[in-house]
Formats: C-alpha cells, sequence, structure tokens
C-alpha cells in the first residue's frame, strides 16, 4: 500500500526518490545474486548425486574385497590384521564464500605407521581393501561437504527469493505510487496556487480601476 501519509512536500518527494533508485539498486543486486547462487546450487546438486553413487559402489567395492580376503584367509586372520591396521584418519576443514555464504571445504589426509602387519601368509587382498575403505572415506567427506553446502546455499537462494520479491512486488511498486500521488498533489498545489495568485492580481488591478475612476 503506497504511503499516502507522507505529506506532499518536495523534501518528502527527493526523498522518496532517493528510496526508489535505492530500492532498484538493491532489487538489480539481489537479482544478480540469486542467479548466481542458484546456478552454484545446481552445480553442487548434480556433484552431490554423483559422489553419493560413487559412495555406494566404493563401499559396495571395498565390502567386496573384504569378503574375498576372509574367505582366502578366514575371518580370524582378518581380524586380528585389522586390530593391527596402525592407520589415523584426519579431517580438515576450511571455508569458502559464494556471494558471502560460508561454504565448507572438507580435506581428508591419512597417516600411515608401516609395517602393520606381516606380509607373509598375507593375501592382497588386504591391501585392496584398505586402499579401498581409504578411498571411500575420502568420497565420504567431500559428499558430506556437498551435502552442507547444497543445505546452506538452498537457505540463503530463499531468503534472496524472498527479498527479491518483496522489493519487486510491494517495495519499488509502494514508493512509485507513492511518488506519483506526491507529484501530482504538488502539480495540483502549483494550479491552485497560480490560479489564486491570478484572481489575487486582478481583485487588485480591479481596485487600483476604481480609485482611478
Amino acid at each position: 500500500m503506497a504511503q499516502y501519509n507522507v505529506p506532499p512536500t518536495k523534501t518528502n518527494l527527493l526523498r522518496l526518490k532517493e528510496d526508489l533508485k535505492f530500492a532498484k539498486l538493491g532489487y538489480d543486486l539481489l537479482d544478480q545474486k540469486r542467479n548466481i547462487l542458484i546456478v552454484e546450487l545446481l552445480n553442487l546438486v548434480d556433484q552431490t548425486s554423483i559422489f553419493q553413487e560413487r559412495i555406494e559402489n566404493a563401499l559396495k567395492e571395498a565390502f567386496d574385497t573384504l569378503s574375498k580376503a576372509i574367505l582366502k584367509m578366514g575371518k580370524l586372520k582378518v581380524q586380528n590384521i585389522a586390530g593391527a591396521v596402525n592407520i589415523r584418519a584426519s579431517i580438515k576443514l576450511k571455508t569458502r564464500r559464494v556471494m558471502g555464504v560460508i561454504l565448507p571445504v572438507v580435506e581428508t589426509d591419512f597417516e600411515e605407521h608401516t609395517p602393520y602387519f606381516s606380509l607373509h601368509d598375507t593375501s592382497f587382498w588386504i591391501d585392496s581393501a584398505l586402499f579401498q575403505f581409504k578411498e571411500a572415506l575420502s568420497i565420504m567427506g567431500r559428499f558430506a561437504e556437498l551435502k552442507i553446502s547444497v543445505l546452506r546455499l538452498s537457505r540463503e537462494v530463499q531468503k534472496t527469493i524472498r527479498k527479491v520479491n518483496a522489493l519487486e512486488k510491494i517495495a519499488i511498486p509502494d514508493l512509485e505510487e507513492t511518488v506519483t500521488y506526491i507529484q501530482n498533489r504538488l502539480e495540483e498545489n502549483e494550479r491552485e496556487m497560480f490560479t489564486l495568485m491570478k484572481l489575487v492580481k486582478e481583485r487588485l488591478e480591479a481596485r487600483r480601476s476604481k480609485k482611478i475612476d
């Protein structure tokens, strides 16, 4: 609803024109932000889908390889070897920004202390399983990064869309309507003042004419 309660003065007209200019600039910037965020969000959604499939495949391969090691060496021996594995995984969290939105960056590193079991009478499936489980863990870190990024960008896109809609459908139309209203009132006042001044001038001239007569 337009601000009809604003006094129709030139000062208010200038102020509202500046507000309208600022609102349109804000709309343009938010519209650009929305488009950039949507492009980034769609890109991350595609990557998330890809990495989810990669996780499923990596875990399946890792467990299949582990099952082959168990069949080859026996469950008890594989358990003993698993207990002797000395690999420490560390996850480093960094951040990056996309249009002011803070997104996580996950880096997974492994610190290995070898040898942690004897290579004698050990199936190569053990080494394959270790490698594949490490690979799966790295992919899971990247997947977590993507999931969180998608959630944060989704929330920011929704907030930005609400702001854009508020400016486009409420704030800017109201300001434009109010500016037009004040301009019309000022023009009307000027016409009334002109008519009044003309009437006063005519009366003064009439009085002068009577005095001369």
